[in-house]
C-alpha cells in the first residue's frame, strides 16, 4: 500500500471518530436535558475519548472526567450498542459527580441508581457482550426456537403454489399470536431490550411510519421515535427503535426488511418507463404497507371466525411490556408531520400489490436485521 494511500485511510478514520464523538457528545446532552435541573446542574460535560482496549468496552475517569469507549465496539458495532455502554459509562458519571459515591465499589447501590436515573443498562461493561451480539448469538433457548418454527413456516411460504404460501404464511403468523398470548395471559416473566430498526435520518417517509404501526399492531412490539445521531449528517436526526422479548424482535426486525425489500423490488417494477418521482415512491410505499395490513387484517377475521383456529393476530394488552417502555421512556410526546399531496392512483396501485406480499425468507438475504433470525 503506497504512502498515499496509507495517509488518505488515516484521514478517513480520523474523521469518522471525530464524527462518532460529536455524536456522542450530543446523545450525553441529550440525555442530561432529560434529568432534573439540579443534577443537570452537577453533570460536568466530561471529554469522550476512542481507545484501544481489549478487556473493557468502556470506561469513566474520575480524575480526568473522561469517558472512553472501545474503539473495537465503535467500528465494527450498530449504534445502539454503541449507546448501551456509553449511558452505562454515563452513569458512572452520575454515580461520582451527583450522588458522590467515591467510596463505594464501581458497581454499588449508588450506581445502580444512577442507572435508573439514566435509563442505563448495569450490566453493559466487561465481558459482557454487545447488543448486537446477545441478537446474533448462536445459541437457541426454548423460547428462541419459536423462531425458528416461525423461520421454517415462512421458508414454505416460497412455494410456487401461492395457497400453499398464503398458508404457509397464516400458520406462521397464528404460531406468533397463539405463543405470545399463552405468554401474557400466563403472565409468565419475561425480559424485554430496545433495538434500534433501519435507518437514522434527518426525516422519515410517510411509509416507514406506516410500516411502524403495523408492527407495533400485529408483532407484539412497542415502537417509538427517538433522537439519534445522523452520522453522514453531523447532526442529530431520529431512529424507530423497538422494545419486546428478543423473540419477538427478531421477527418485527425481519418482517421491516422484507417489507422494505419489497418494496424497493415492486416500484423498480412499477416506475419502469414512467419516471415518477420520490413523492410517487413514497405513495406507492405507503399503498404496499397499507394493502398488507389489509391482508393481516383479513386473515386475523378469517381465523377469528375458525373454530380450528382459536388465536389470531389479535391486540392484547401486555402490561409487563408497557409497564418497561414506560419505564424506558417515561416522558413520551406526540409530533404530528406534514403530508405532502398524495397521488391516489399510485397509492391505490400500491395497495393492490401490498395485498400480494407474502412474507418468506428468500425475498433478500443480505438484509441487515434478517441475520438476527437463527436458521436452527
Amino acid at each position: 500500500m503506497s504512502k498515499k494511500i496509507k495517509l488518505k485511510n488515516i484521514l478517513i478514520q480520523e474523521e469518522l471518530e471525530r464524527r462518532i464523538l460529536h455524536g456522542l457528545m450530543f446523545h450525553w446532552e441529550d440525555s442530561v436535558g432529560r434529568l432534573e435541573p439540579a443534577y443537570q446542574f452537577a453533570m460536568q460535560k466530561p471529554l469522550i475519548s476512542i481507545r484501544d482496549m481489549k478487556q473493557r468496552l468502556g470506561y469513566w475517569s474520575p480524575s480526568r472526567k473522561e469517558i472512553s469507549l472501545s474503539r473495537e465496539l465503535v467500528m465494527n458495532h450498530s449504534w445502539d450498542a454503541v449507546l448501551e455502554v456509553f449511558y452505562h459509562e454515563m452513569a458512572h458519571q452520575f454515580a461520582h459527580q451527583v450522588l458522590d459515591a467515591c467510596d463505594e465499589t464501581p458497581h454499588g447501590p449508588a450506581f445502580i441508581k444512577a442507572c435508573h436515573y439514566l435509563r442505563a443498562n448495569p450490566e453493559a461493561s466487561g465481558s459482557y457482550p454487545p447488543l448486537d451480539d446477545r441478537l446474533n448469538e448462536s445459541h437457541l433457548s426454548d423460547q428462541d426456537k419459536i423462531i425458528v418454527r416461525v423461520k421454517k413456516l415462512l421458508a414454505l411460504a416460497q412455494s410456487q403454489n401461492r395457497h400453499e404460501a398464503e398458508s404457509a404464511m397464516a400458520k406462521a403468523h397464528e404460531l406468533i399470536s397463539k405463543y405470545n398470548i399463552d405468554i401474557i395471559e400466563k403472565n409468565r416473566q419475561r425480559q424485554f431490550i430496545s433495538i434500534f430498526l433501519g435507518e437514522t435520518a434527518l426525516r422519515h417517509t410517510r411509509d416507514v411510519y406506516a410500516l411502524a404501526a403495523l408492527l407495533e399492531t400485529f408483532y407484539f412490539v412497542k415502537c417509538i421515535w427517538i433522537p439519534s445521531y445522523v452520522i453522514e449528517k453531523d447532526k442529530m436526526g431520529r431512529v424507530l427503535e423497538i422494545t419486546g422479548t428478543v423473540q419477538n424482535l427478531k421477527i418485527a426486525s425481519y418482517v421491516f426488511d422484507v417489507v422494505k425489500n419489497y418494496i424497493n423490488s415492486e416500484w423498480v417494477k412499477y416506475n419502469k418507463n414512467k419516471e415518477l418521482n420520490f413523492y410517487r415512491k413514497t405513495d406507492f410505499a405507503v399503498g404496499i404497507v397499507r394493502g398488507f395490513r389489509r391482508k393481516l387484517e383479513s386473515q386475523q377475521s378469517s381465523s377469528d371466525n375458525s373454530p380450528a383456529r382459536p388465536f389470531a393476530l389479535t391486540k392484547i394488552q401486555d402490561h409487563q411490556l408497557e409497564n418497561y417502555y414506560h419505564y424506558r421512556h417515561p416522558k413520551i410526546s406526540k409530533f404530528s408531520r406534514t403530508s405532502s399531496s398524495q397521488d391516489y392512483g399510485v397509492f391505490s396501485d400500491g395497495m393492490k400489490t401490498g395485498k400480494k406480499l407474502i412474507l418468506s425468507k428468500g425475498i433478500e438475504e443480505s438484509r441487515v436485521s434478517g441475520k438476527y433470525l437463527p436458521e436452527k
